[in-house]
């Protein structure tokens, strides 16, 4: 390395130190570039990234689609701001985002919104439902997120850290149990469990007519990639229909082929009304948006709701090349090929490891949950040296769950079969190491 290499390396080093703490950090690494599944150091050290950005870079690092069609709409215009003109990588997006919307009815015109980030679709989706039904209250779950502003704060209980010291929040949010079969006996019993509660709620706290909507996670995120036992959306999908609610399904982390299918929902038949998305909307740019029926969307009165940088027009050409790569490269099926493989092989080799209580997900949406064995009593001090020892071994990964007690698996869908050969391998190096 010439003395040039090393000046440049010192200098952030040291810059590092200028970064607020409110950014909690998983690794101190500066990454001088990233390509597929790979970031590379300035020191040119390889790592690995099966945290994908915490679920954003499905299509890997730097597509070179997406790289070219971010570069193509940059020369021609960044900011065309939406109040003032349209754009036509907009009014396209708006075209075909809308056909995505899971278990539509027949007939029916769905509308796009699209705004910065999932908290900013969290909060359109809260007051369209409030402009929509009239109503004020939230019916959310226990182990949620749902983002980090003030609205969709106050419907995040996934750990108090993000809560903690800012009341008061909104009122009106009322929380059930998500159905975590670990902990709750079973598919059958959690389920039973989850819906027992919400009637509960509705006979005990809150009137089911005073709630505009029900805000879920068809996958639980940070709350530890909690999957719900099948017939979970339609019991929901039943309790909406049933009062007058509209079930808006959170899928900025499980949506956009993460689970293999492109929305997680449509591992039900459940009808969603709004459907909520972010992360790998873009392949990594800040986009975000919600779909719902035209006929709804359009409760909200112009100016009720929008912001400076939402629809951003490069943000909308990546979203499109986004579309366009998951579709070729039959993104969302190679998820569920490599989701069913590492799930397997894992479960497999958590055999030999007494204190991994589950091994779950589905498609590239995995989690590891460690606990005392024969019991739920969390372990976080093993997940997080799980990462560490991955981490060791140059490879990536994120923990997850109310008390950090398990780690979350989020390879890109274009990750290799020798990355995933390297993965397992790894994990169960770092099993061992740990003594788990």
């Amino acid at each position: 390395m010439d003395q040039h290499s090393t000046d440049v390396l010192t200098d952030w080093n040291a810059l590092r130190t200028g970064v607020p703490p409110v950014w909690a950090r998983y690794t101190d690494l500066v990454v001088e570039r990233a390509s597929g599944s790979w970031l590379e150091t300035p020191e040119g050290e390889r790592y690995l990234d099966y945290t994908c950005g915490i679920g954003v870079t499905n299509t890997g690092h730097a597509h070179p689609r997406v790289v070219a069609a971010i570069a193509e709409q940059a020369a021609r215009g960044i900011h065309l701001q939406q109040n003032i003109v349209y754009h036509q990588p907009g009014l396209e997006l708006h075209r075909r985002l809308p056909q995505r919307f899971p278990n539509a009815d027949p007939g029916t015109e769905i509308g796009l919104f699209l705004s910065n980030s999932g908290a900013e679709a969290v909060e359109a989706t809260m007051k369209l439902a409030k402009i929509a039904t009239g109503r004020t209250a939230f019916l959310v779950f226990r182990g949620g997120f749902h983002g980090r502003t003030h609205g969709a704060m106050s419907l995040t209980t996934s750990s108090v850290k993000y809560r903690s010291h800012f009341d008061p929040l909104l009122p009106g949010i009322h929380v059930a149990p998500y159905p975590y079969p670990l902990r709750m006996g079973g598919e059958t019993a959690a389920l039973a469990t989850t819906m027992a509660a919400i009637d509960e709620l509705f006979a005990t706290v809150v009137a089911p007519e005073d709630v505009a909507a029900v805000v879920v996670e068809p996958v639980l995120g940070e709350g530890g990639y909690v999957v719900p036992p099948e017939g979970f959306l339609a019991a929901l999908r039943e309790v909406a229909d049933r009062h007058g609610i509209l079930l808006a399904v959170d899928e900025v982390q499980s949506g956009y082929g993460r689970t293999g299918r492109f929305f997680a929902t449509e591992w039900s038949d459940a009808r969603p009304d709004i459907v909520i998305m972010a992360k790998g909307i873009a392949s990594g740019l800040p986009l975000s948006g919600i779909l719902a029926p035209r006929q709804l969307l359009e409760k909200l009165l112009p100016g009720s709701h929008g912001g400076t940088y939402g629809g951003n027009a490069v943000a909308c050409a990546a979203a499109l090349a986004t579309l366009d790569v998951m579709d070729d490269e039959r993104l969302p099926e190679r998820a569920g090929v490599v989701g069913d493989r590492m799930l397997s092989e894992l479960r497999a080799t958590a055999e030999r490891h007494p204190h991994v209580a589950e091994v779950r997900g589905r498609g590239c949406m995995l989690a590891i949950e460690f606990t005392e064995p024969g019991a739920v009593t969390p372990r976080p001090d093993l997940a997080k040296a799980l990462i560490a020892a991955a981490m060791a071994r140059n490879v990536l990964l994120l923990t997850c769950g109310t008390y950090g007690q398990a780690v979350r698996i989020i390879p890109p869908l274009v990750t290799t079969d020798d990355e995933v050969d390297l993965a397992l391998r790894v994990i169960g190096e770092s099993l061992e190491a740990i003594g788990a």
